[in-house]
């Protein structure tokens, strides 16, 4: 296995890492967090600047590089939906599961599609929509994961109305992000079945 797909499978044991933080309460677990998905953000890139520079885009990077991706992402999301901002939105998740989850929805639908793909001997690559889905979704995430650490690790002791002054704006731009995101995924994953909608209605075509 080279360099490049040495890191896409990091991804993997750093999303179980953030997975940890973001469930459990220890000193500073939202900065490690942030950390975290920051270094697996930066293998990301790295790796598929290795793939394209020096080593080689091969047909297991096509495929694992953006489930690596998947799992980064919907171990976050997930985790948003659990998580409050205590004095401002008690009752509100950080991330509301309605746009969760037409997120999720349409990654389990393009990972179908992948697999389909496959079965065919074909291997769909990201295409410009979805890398800037991603771009953006990675920006989202890394903004709500600066929040939660500056509000839980470094603002503790602040005045509390002046805290939830703080926590009520940030919640406000967290799901104006995080609806750009979703609405961005849902037209970067039309894109793909209507670009490869071939590999599921020749099937059909072959049974008539």
């Amino acid at each position: 296995m080279n360099i490049p797909n040495q890191l896409t499978c990091s991804r993997f044991f750093l999303a179980l890492l953030l997975l940890i933080c973001l469930s459990f309460s220890f000193p500073y677990a939202k900065s490690l967090g942030l950390l975290l998905f920051i270094v697996a953000s930066i293998t990301d890139w790295l790796d598929g600047w290795l793939a394209r520079t020096k080593y080689g885009v091969s047909s297991f990077g096509k495929l694992m590089d953006p489930l690596a991706d998947k799992v980064l992402v919907t171990v976050a999301l997930v985790s948003f939906v659990e998580i409050r901002f205590d004095l401002a939105y008690p009752a509100s998740p950080l991330v509301p599961a309605f746009l969760v989850v037409p997120v999720l929805i349409r990654e389990f639908m393009v990972t179908g599609l992948r697999l389909l793909a496959v079965e065919k001997g074909e291997v769909i690559s990201a295409g410009p929509m979805g890398k800037w889905k991603t771009a953006l979704q990675m920006t989202a995430i890394i903004f709500t994961l600066l929040c939660l650490a500056v509000v839980e690790d470094f603002l503790g002791d602040l005045d509390p109305e002046l805290l939830t002054s703080i926590e009520f704006t940030l919640h406000w731009i967290i799901w104006i992000l995080m609806a750009a995101a979703t609405i961005l995924t849902l037209i970067s994953g039309a894109e793909y079945f209507i670009k490869h909608h071939s590999l599921f209605t020749s099937d059909s075509h072959e049974k008539i």
